[in-house]
């Protein structure tokens, strides 16, 4: 079941007396459940494309539908609250308020929306659980690692059960390690709660963990690759390495 589709949208930026084609006809759709990693050269377009999927922007032409709603046919309100309840964002920078604690973090999409924290306790503690910060969650943002509180900034976009959550270079702040770490806890986002995820990334290694990779240049989709779940993930990084390469020619 499609819980986003991207249709023929187009985005198109005045820059002094040119006109920049950002995006130039996407055309695809993203299935429930689903992991999809967006990549491609500098300014291919990826995070134009990330923002007019999670509502953030909207397109020249074409539309995005989410969730079954056309965001281009929407009011501004409209569009924000579908947006809201059904959109989780995850960030390179964090974005955690300094004076909260984890779990205080984690719950600010319930506390914003007006909704009974305490009818989120259970799936508060589950995705404490999840992210492996159970003995953490009164620790303040200064008081965790960059990887910690990037765990905490998926609780939080998790917290409220998306339709989807889209993720912008989540790995791009973080070690190596630390970011393999952060993909394989979205993987099991995927796997134990059934989450669409759709990340944004330069880095080969996350990508790998998709079920599908979108490559974009130019603003336009060039490539797809959709490795069957058994191949190995080494397997898996080298085909998305050497599409790449031949993108960056």
């Amino acid at each position: 079941m499609s819980v986003l589709e991207a249709k023929e949208v187009r985005k198109q930026y005045k820059m002094g007396e040119h006109l920049v084609n950002a995006l130039d006809g996407v055309d695809f759709q993203v299935e429930k459940g689903e992991f999809v990693a967006i990549m491609g050269p500098s300014g291919s377009g990826k995070s134009t494309l990330l923002h007019l999927l999670g509502g953030l922007d909207g397109p020249t032409e074409g539309n995005i539908i989410l969730a079954g709603q056309p965001l281009a046919r929407l009011s501004e309100r409209k569009a924000t609250l579908v947006r809201r309840h059904n959109v989780g964002f995850v960030f390179q920078f964090f974005n955690l308020l300094p004076t909260l604690s984890a779990e205080e973090n984690i719950l600010l999409p319930v506390i914003i929306d007006g909704k009974d924290q305490r009818k989120y306790k259970e799936r508060l503690n589950s995705l404490l659980e999840l992210v492996g910060l159970t003995d953490r969650r009164h620790h303040k943002p200064d008081q965790l690692s960059g990887g910690e509180q990037q765990r905490v900034a998926i609780a939080r976009a998790l917290v409220t059960e998306p339709a989807i959550l889209l993720a912008d270079e989540p790995t791009g702040n973080l070690d190596s390690k630390t970011g393999t770490l952060i993909m394989e806890l979205l993987n099991r986002s995927c796997n134990e709660l059934d989450q669409t995820v759709i990340v944004v990334t330069h880095d080969a290694k996350a990508a790998a963990y998709a079920d599908r990779v979108i490559f974009l240049r130019d603003g336009v989709i060039v490539e797809e690759l959709k490795p069957p779940k058994s191949m190995p993930l080494a397997e898996r990084l080298r085909g998305i390495m050497g599409t790449m390469e031949k993108l960056e020619a």
